[in-house]
């Protein structure tokens, strides 16, 4: 081989190798550990929106008071709505429930900051789905959890504030008549 030959490959070996990218990362906001309750879900979801700035594939962090990112490299494993429909319906199961209900689901804020919290603000609205029956309650919950620096602290603050929401919404599909429940 000649020299020049030598060279070309080498360079374009090494062009090759530069231009590797780190692989993407998937996450999910639904835990590894089943909710332990039955299948029989009652609680229908109509529908269920996210902020524009959010929906998207990859997990959008804040960073300051008025900067976000989009991480390349950290995805959700479904669209973000489809996440939170996932992890409520695994959630939302409840043997309690004497009837049918549907939920909608309006987030305003979801808010990622590795290293301080994980931040779900949603106001949600159930109605009974009987006969003749259309008993509404419209709520606003805010539910924030301390994250660690990671992404995947990130996502299991997330995930514990599904969990939360989805307690909150079983209780006011069991009472609906005592008001919004207050979020712990």
């Amino acid at each position: 081989m000649t020299f020049s030959l030598k060279i070309t490959l080498v360079t374009a070996l090494l062009l090759l190798t530069a231009c590797r990218s780190d692989p993407i990362q998937f996450h999910t906001l639904t835990p590894a550990q089943p909710s332990g309750a039955s299948s029989s879900a009652e609680i229908q979801i109509e529908s269920i929106t996210v902020p524009p700035q959010v929906d998207r594939p990859q997990i959008v962090i804040r960073q300051g008071n008025s900067g976000v990112a989009i991480l390349e490299t950290e995805w959700w494993a479904a669209t973000l709505v489809d996440e939170l429909r996932s992890a409520l319906v695994d959630q939302l199961v409840n043997s309690n429930l004497q009837r049918r209900v549907s939920l909608r689901l309006d987030v305003q804020r979801f808010d990622s900051i590795p290293g301080q919290y994980a931040l779900i603000d949603a106001k949600w609205r159930l109605r009974s789905l009987g006969a003749g029956v259309s008993a509404l309650i419209t709520c606003r919950s805010t539910l924030q959890t301390p994250s660690g620096a990671s992404i995947d602290d990130l996502v299991v603050a997330h995930q514990n504030n599904v969990k939360r929401l989805a307690a909150a919404i079983s209780q006011a599909a069991i009472g609906a008549s005592q008001g919004c429940p207050s979020v712990k």
